[in-house]
């Protein structure tokens, strides 16, 4: 572009434009009687045929996959089992290390990443679910206030022991950095070790606020007295 003098005009800056909600079109979801947390990892051994070649293509294209805890229904078809029905909030998964220990089995190793809520879903001709879903906002960093610092305290105690007994087989419930000082990734650590019901760990995860779900964390480990004490 050229100004009125004759000299070159620098090009308008491009602003992007940045939707409300982002979204994904076809996600296969990973029904299963667990809630994946942000930030958690995930061991899982896959021998169904739909989920063999859903797993097989998020891995050779790196792309996530969807886990949502199941309300009715099993893991595994049955014949005669009730239909699968799921919560609509679930976290994407992405695939960190992947094994076949032999043909018609794979041993896969998944991290947390966003939360996000079912659109429109559709089950496929195989039995596969498939979903447009809407991603969720990320925890916002909330320091753990003093009061609630035992919570942090407790949860490194756990996760210490929980390492050196997995020792070189890396299975343990968490990413290699803790951030004791973050409200959501303590709660959400905890959510996962503790022995509550599906239902209440499903809640936990949809909160949006990291603080509120730490205090519930804190009532949960002084009604049970788990604080300071070993997950088995």
């Amino acid at each position: 572009m050229i100004r009125a003098d004759g000299s070159p005009r620098s090009p308008p800056a491009i602003v992007p434009l940045v939707p409300e909600t982002l979204t994904l079109s076809s996600l296969p979801l990973f029904p299963l009687q667990t809630v994946l947390f942000p930030g958690g990892m995930l061991p899982l051994r896959v021998f169904e045929l739909r989920y063999l070649d859903m797993v097989r293509r998020c891995h050779g294209a790196g792309a996530p996959f969807g886990v949502v805890a199941l309300k009715q229904g099993s893991e595994v078809r049955q014949a005669g089992a009730p239909a699968e029905t799921f919560h609509d909030i679930g976290t994407l998964a992405t695939i960190q290390a992947l094994e076949t220990p032999q043909p018609g089995l794979l041993m896969i190793r998944c991290h947390g990443e966003q939360r996000f809520r079912l659109a429109e879903v559709e089950r496929l001709r195989n039995g596969l679910w498939v979903a447009e879903v809407h991603r969720l906002d990320d925890d916002l960093p909330v320091p753990v206030p003093p009061d609630l610092a035992f919570v942090g305290q407790s949860l490194a105690r756990v996760l210490v022991s929980l390492r050196a007994r997995a020792g070189a087989t890396g299975q343990i419930p968490a990413e290699d950095t803790m951030r004791l000082d973050d409200c959501g990734w303590v709660a959400n650590r905890w959510c996962e070790l503790l022995p509550v019901p599906l239902e209440l760990k499903q809640r936990l995860m949809q909160l949006d606020n990291p603080l509120v779900r730490l205090e519930l964390v804190s009532d949960i480990l002084h009604r049970t007295g788990i604080a300071g004490q070993s997950i088995q």
